[in-house]
């Protein structure tokens, strides 16, 4: 009997380490782009000590440069993609081991089509970028004028495991600025332009109605009719409309509740869309870093007081897919009591 547990307990031992390993290789494949980097000319690399985009919208960049602070004039970080550069200026910090730490800050901004041909950045000092994949270079500027040119090594992958995502979307724009590596090991900026997609702003949850308030992200029709509807879930969907208004950037919405609960006392499951001719979006919250959004924006159950008398328990929740859904059904009245007969003893 032992023998026979032994033997099972070391084959789920290789499988979790398989899978482990799995996970992994997805990590790898995922955040390397088959492309490389090398040049012609072989350059310097140098190893960041750290690269991220934060709040999905801000470059950080920090390189250790092998010379004082006094031999360099001025130091830029580069980014090309076929034909096109971007540069935003790097500031040297002395360390106390007499090395340099070169270090960038840059807002991102994603241009669909060439910057150059409509005007400058949005602001200065903006990292304007279009779709593509981006290559991460330094040129140094001593103080003899002398220039020299260093790629940037990625970090190794890593699966990382936690409540936040290593990237996020812009949130203002839906673009996603990712830091990727080549297959050669060299620091990549991807950038993926935005969706059609209906963000969720606010969940309002009343005692007598629950509102939504959308926002339009991405590349959409321009003065697009849209209309709002709650879809239910599962064989035979019904459809319903929602009334729409328009505020300064968003969208509000009633749910249609007393619709949704038709049926009584049977539960069912709905999606907020919103229309617009043969456009279809689903609204939920997916702008964010995090990984599992139903875990983490958790909403209670809500009792809602319709006008007819009827009363409803609502629970409005994200999916792990980060959709709006809506469940709800009315509440069963209770039976009374038989009162006792004035004749009976």
């Amino acid at each position: 009997m032992h023998q026979v547990l032994l033997s099972r307990a070391v084959k789920a031992g290789r499988r979790a380490r398989r899978a482990a390993g799995g996970v992994r290789r997805r990590f790898a494949r995922v955040d390397t782009v088959p492309v490389l980097a090398a040049r012609l000319r072989p350059r310097p690399v140098l190893r960041p000590v750290h690269l991220s985009v934060l709040g999905g919208r801000t470059l950080n960049v920090a390189v250790r440069y092998p010379r004082r602070a006094e031999g360099v004039g001025a130091a830029l970080l580069r980014l090309d993609h076929r034909g096109h550069r971007r540069t935003a200026p790097l500031t040297p910090e002395p360390q106390p081991d007499g090395t340099l730490l070169l270090t960038a800050t840059a807002p991102l901004h994603f241009a669909p089509h060439d910057p150059a041909s409509h005007g400058p950045p949005p602001e200065p000092g903006v990292l304007a970028l279009g779709p593509g994949v981006w290559r991460l270079s330094l040129a140094v500027t001593d103080t003899a004028g002398r220039e020299t040119l260093a790629d940037l090594r990625a970090a190794p992958p890593r699966a990382v495991a936690g409540p936040t995502l290593p990237y996020s979307p812009d949130p203002g724009s839906g673009a996603l600025f990712r830091p990727v590596r080549s297959a050669d090991g060299h620091a990549l900026l991807k950038v993926s332009g935005p969706a059609p997609q209906a963000e969720l702003v606010a969940l309002g949850l009343r005692w007598d109605r629950v509102t939504v308030q959308i926002r339009l992200v991405g590349p959409l029709p321009r003065h697009a009719a849209w209309t709002a509807e709650a879809v239910r879930q599962g064989p035979g969907s019904t459809v319903l409309p929602m009334p729409l208004e328009q505020g300064a950037g968003h969208l509000t919405a009633d749910l249609p509740l007393a619709a949704m609960a038709a049926d009584g006392h049977v539960q069912h499951t709905w999606e907020v869309r919103l229309r617009s001719g043969r456009t279809r979006l689903k609204v939920g919250r997916r702008l964010t870093d995090v990984r599992h959004p139903k875990r983490v924006f958790r909403t209670p159950y809500r009792s809602i007081a319709l006008a007819d008398g009827r009363l409803l328990r609502v629970h409005a929740q994200l999916s792990a897919a980060g959709t709006l859904t809506v469940s709800c059904a009315a509440y069963a009245v209770p039976a009374r009591a038989h009162e006792p007969s004035e004749d009976r003893p």
